[in-house]
């Protein structure tokens, strides 16, 4: 089965561009990383900070099936409603270090809308340990629920 959140990842390149499209407004689709209660709802992670504005920060929290508590946090430095968010994305029990995360939402029609990422990572390294890891199937799934999620809200 396709994914539907496409990932790619130029080789010899620090970073990587994730593309999907939502059968969602782009109001609505930009919600779900502005409310920590959407956040929390399509992520499954505990949100105990989300300042949802430039120069705020977040910090997130996920236990895995073995009660592991793993926290990841950031900084937003640009905060556009419905249209951008640039935030830096730490994973603190990991040793990736720092990731530049540019995302934009962009109206498609006023029923669908699409969310592109640009990742950038310290190295061409990292980045590749990143890809090894079940990180396109995971962020295919994240967006799989804000598409169900945010369906029943429409």
């Amino acid at each position: 089965m396709e994914l539907k959140t496409k990932v790619t990842a130029v080789p010899d390149r620090q970073e990587i561009f994730i593309t999907r499209d939502f059968d969602l407004p782009v109001e609505l689709l930009f919600k779900a990383y502005e409310e920590a209660e959407l956040v929390e709802q399509w992520m499954g992670t505990k949100v105990q900070k989300l300042e949802s504005r430039r120069h705020g920060s977040y910090r997130f929290e996920t236990t895995d099936p073995r009660g592991n508590v793993h926290g990841f946090n950031g900084t937003i430095h640009e905060f556009v409603p419905n249209e951008k968010i640039t935030r830096t994305f730490e994973m603190e029990s990991a040793p990736f270090g720092v990731q530049l995360e540019f995302l934009e939402f962009e109206k498609l029609t006023d029923e669908t809308s699409r969310l592109n990422m640009h990742v950038v990572y310290r190295s061409v390294d990292i980045r590749d340990q990143v890809l090894k890891l079940p990180f396109v199937q995971g962020i295919n799934m994240a967006h799989n629920r804000i598409q169900e999620l945010l369906s029943a809200k429409k």
